[in-house]
């Protein structure tokens, strides 16, 4: 891993166990080489360098330097590559090559006190490896020189009886990982492999071998030659080394390629079609029969149709709109073998710009690459067949998956101002919601179910919330769910719609509602959709607002008293106990009434919710009669006619008091008593 000494640098680093010069003149020395070097005073910066290494300075002292100061290692390699005098670049290279083997000494280190069992050390190297900020190729080369190193830092991380010592393990093995992604995504790397396939044979074994290494990332740079070799006849040879090369990288060529299938190059068209077939994999399929079904050029129909022979010659008979909503359907289930390379933390969604006749990459996270990816696959399904309307119902459940994986913001090939996922479902038709729901129901994903009910209880009226697929009506299984949210976002649905037509899980439909009411920021487990003071109020407040709309329209279906007494314990609850006395006002029970008129005494409520209580006991009373005890009665007269009491809420007990329709000897006294004699 050490560069090649410069010829003209006469001085080299002799690694001895202890420091020449005191640890005070090494960095005093250090201090002033790099104040030399962002100076570009060229001739103090060589008197530094050379007194440093003159110095012969443990690896690891140097190292220590570039972790207190990182950017002293960026000007290092600045000064290297870009320095006019010699001298200096071979100085400053020795010290860089000293750094570089302190790195190498705590790897070695690190892997030699684990085999030991000295983790203490074993953590202090690779704490300091870690910090020196290694090069991850450097780092992969390493491990590739020492295999035996590299398997025992992933039995470490996976089993390490020192949880430290298994984190930093992780780490060093994911800096590793970082250096095979830059190795086999490195432009300048993969170019130099495609030019080299028209060399030798044992050249266009070489490059294959490291283009398939690179998979996708080479198809791009593959087919820029294979244009500029089509057009020019003298690079044949160049061409068909290309040509016999792109199938050898696999299924890892797959999405690019299919992607490059919307150039006008009849030419690069038909050997894309044709490597699709000597690939091999089911996925390409669709985008195949898509080609047999709708291109202009009878060759490449032909070409198609004998790519998808060699895949599977059945798949001849069914339309590519149903290939491609079956691929969708893969992709949404994460079907491990469309999964994306797992050495980066980001996916290719890939492209054809056909203005510069080029493949082009969108990076997107991998929480939601498969549910991008089916929706994409949806999109195609129907360019294929506009009415094709099962697709429409996946694209919805993948585009609420996709939000549901907690990114911020969608891809940047959606624009600036693509709707979210809840504005496409509510101009979705009911019949593409349902089958978005039924699937979500079944999956038991909480996320789509909730996002889809959300967007029929906005659109859809009671014959559509009732809708029937098969045997099955997805809303009204949703009212069994295990995430509460869905369960009342269900039932608020349904009661909001107003059924009239009965149906078995009316009950249910109450249940939750109630069940909402009493619900709290604290009540049980947040589920899949969480929960929060601001949810539950939410509920709440929906849930009642539900239930009034019901009472008021003296709902036939959905039986209002098995809510009772989630309605009597609401009347304490700051947050719906108004709805909450108003929808008792509908139920014919003496409960009902009297949990009414308590909240209308009780004097530790705001008076405006007493008010608006005495409003609903006297419609209670207008609609059931009276079913208070007297002492209840006689709460309400001594308010009234007490002159401490303010006067609109006097104003309100009196009219409850009156439409009690009392006996009149209680009106006699209530006039009497304020009479002066």
């Amino acid at each position: 891993m050490l560069r090649a000494k410069t010829a003209i640098a006469a001085l080299v680093i002799v690694y001895l166990g202890l420091s020449t010069c005191s640890a005070q003149s090494l960095e005093e020395n250090w201090n002033n080489l790099l104040s030399a070097l962002k100076a570009n005073q060229v001739d103090p910066a060589k008197g530094y360098a050379q007194a440093i290494l003159k110095a012969h300075p443990k690896p690891v002292d140097l190292l220590n330097f570039i972790i207190k100061n990182p950017e002293d290692n960026a000007v290092l390699l600045k000064t290297e590559a870009s320095t006019s005098d010699d001298a200096l670049a071979g100085l400053t290279g020795q010290i860089l090559d000293g750094i570089e083997q302190g790195r190498v000494d705590c790897w070695s280190d690190t892997i030699h006190y684990m085999i030991i069992g000295r983790f203490d050390l074993a953590k202090n190297n690779a704490q300091f490896l870690l910090k020196s900020s290694p090069d991850p190729v450097k780092l992969l080369e390493l491990s590739r020189e020492n295999q035996q190193g590299y398997q025992i830092l992933t039995r470490f991380k996976e089993s390490a009886p020192d949880a430290e010592l298994a984190d930093l393990s992780g780490k060093i093995l994911d800096v590793i990982e970082q250096g095979r992604f830059i190795e086999r995504t490195e432009p300048r790397i993969i170019a130099e492999e495609v030019r080299r396939l028209s060399t030798t044979d044992r050249g266009w074994l070489i490059a294959v071998k490291r283009l398939r290494n690179s998979g996708e990332y080479a198809i791009p740079f593959m087919l820029d030659a294979m244009t500029d070799a089509m057009a020019d006849s003298s690079r044949q040879q160049e061409l068909t080394a290309i040509v016999s090369a792109l199938p050898q990288i696999g299924r890892d060529a797959i999405r690019p390629l299919v992607a490059a299938l919307q150039t006008e190059n009849v030419p690069l068209k038909a050997q894309i079609i044709t490597a699709l077939g000597k690939i091999g994999y089911p996925q390409s399929q669709a985008y195949l029969k898509y080609v047999v079904e709708n291109d202009n050029s009878t060759e490449l129909r032909s070409i198609a149709q004998e790519s998808i022979r060699q895949i599977n010659p059945d798949m001849l008979q069914v339309p590519a709109a149903q290939l491609f909503y079956e691929l969708g359907e893969k992709y949404y289930y994460h079907t491990e073998s469309l999964a994306p390379a797992q050495d980066a933390n980001f996916a290719n969604v890939w492209f054809w710009d056909s203005n510069d006749g080029k493949l082009v990459r969108q990076e997107v996270d991998q929480r939601y690459f498969n549910e991008l990816m089916s929706m994409r696959t949806c999109e195609w399904a129907l360019r294929a067949d506009p009415g094709f309307g099962s697709a429409i119902g996946l694209w919805l459940a993948a585009y609420f998956k996709a939000e549901s994986a907690g990114v911020g913001q969608m891809p940047a090939y959606f624009g600036d101002h693509h709707a979210d996922a809840l504005v496409y479902a509510t101009t979705a038709g009911v019949e593409y919601l349902f089958q978005a729901l039924d699937r979500a129901v079944k999956d038991n994903n909480a996320h789509v179910a909730l996002g889809v009910i959300e967007a029929l209880a906005t659109t859809a009226g009671e014959k559509s919330l009732l809708y029937q697929m098969g045997p099955s009506q997805p809303l009204l299984a949703a009212l069994s769910f295990n995430d509460r949210m869905v369960r009342y976002s269900a039932a608020i649905a349904i009661g909001a719609a107003g059924p009239t037509e009965g149906f078995a899980e009316s009950k249910l439909v109450v249940a939750n509602l109630a069940e909402a009411l009493g619900q709290s920021p604290q009540t049980g487990s947040g589920g899949a959709n969480g929960w929060s003071e601001e949810i539950a109020e939410n509920y709440a407040v929906r849930s009642a607002e539900a239930m009034l709309s019901l009472a008021q329209s003296r709902n036939p279906v959905l039986d209002l008293s098995a809510a009772q007494p989630a309605l009597e314990s609401a009347t304490n609850d700051k947050r719906i106990q108004v709805l909450a006395g108003q929808i008792l006002a509908y139920l014919n029970s003496p409960g009902a009434q009297r949990a009414i008129a308590a909240m209308a005494l009780a004097t530790g409520h705001d008076p405006n919710v007493r008010i608006s209580a005495f409003h609903s006991l006297a419609n209670s009373a207008k609609l059931n009669a009276n079913m208070l005890p007297d002492e209840t009665i006689d709460a309400i007269y001594t308010l009234i006619k007490s002159n401490e009491t303010e006067p609109e809420l006097r104003s309100s007990a009196a009219a409850a008091y009156g439409a009690l329709n009392l006996p009149s000897r209680k009106a006699k006294d209530l006039i009497l008593d304020q009479a002066k004699s």
